[in-house]
C-alpha cells in the first residue's frame, strides 16, 4: 500500500467519526429537550389497577366498572390539560403548576360514576382506584415530580 492511501483511509476513518459524532450529539441534545415518551395502554392499567387493589375492592367493581373509571380519569386528566393530543416530539413547555390531589380527583370520579351508571358500593373503592392507577402512571414513567409544599 501506498503513502497516499494510508493517509486516504485514516482521513476517512477521521471523517466518518466526527460525522457520526455530530449527529448522535445533535439528536441527544434534541432528545433532551423533550418529554420522555410515556406509552399508556388502557388493557395494561386496566389489569395493573385491577392487581393493585384490595380485595373487597376487587370483590365489589367488576373489570368494566373499573375500566369506565380510569377513562373517566384520563377524560379529567385531558381537561386539565395532563393529556395533550400531540406529545410525540414536542418540546417540554410546561409554564404552570398543576397539582393532582387524590381527594379531587377521588370527589370527581364519585360524581362521573354517579351520571355514569356505574355503582359504587363503598366510596372507598374509588379511593382505591385512583391510588392503584396514579400507582401504574408512576410505573410507566408518566408522572411528574412531587409537589413541595410552596406549589400547595
Amino acid at each position: 500500500m501506498s503513502a497516499i492511501t494510508l493517509v486516504f483511509a485514516a482521513l476517512s476513518a477521521v471523517s466518518t467519526f466526527v460525522i457520526a459524532a455530530v449527529v448522535v450529539g445533535r439528536e441527544a441534545h434534541r432528545l433532551d429537550g423533550v418529554a420522555p415518551r410515556a406509552v399508556y395502554d388502557p388493557d395494561e392499567a386496566t389489569k395493573f389497577v385491577a392487581d393493585h387493589l384490595p380485595p373487597d375492592t376487587q370483590s365489589r367493581l367488576t373489570f368494566e366498572e373499573l375500566r369506565k373509571l380510569l377513562v373517566l380519569h384520563m377524560r379529567w386528566m385531558h381537561e386539565k390539560g395532563l393529556q395533550p393530543s400531540d406529545v410525540i416530539d414536542r418540546k417540554q413547555d410546561i409554564d404552570s403548576t398543576l397539582v393532582v390531589g387524590e381527594e379531587t380527583l377521588t370527589a370527581y370520579l364519585l360524581g362521573k360514576a354517579e351520571e355514569s351508571n356505574i355503582e359504587v358500593l363503598d366510596d372507598v373503592d374509588v379511593v382505591h382506584v385512583v391510588r392503584a392507577h396514579l400507582d401504574y402512571f408512576d410505573a410507566i414513567g408518566a408522572v411528574g415530580p412531587s409537589a413541595s409544599t410552596n406549589d400547595l
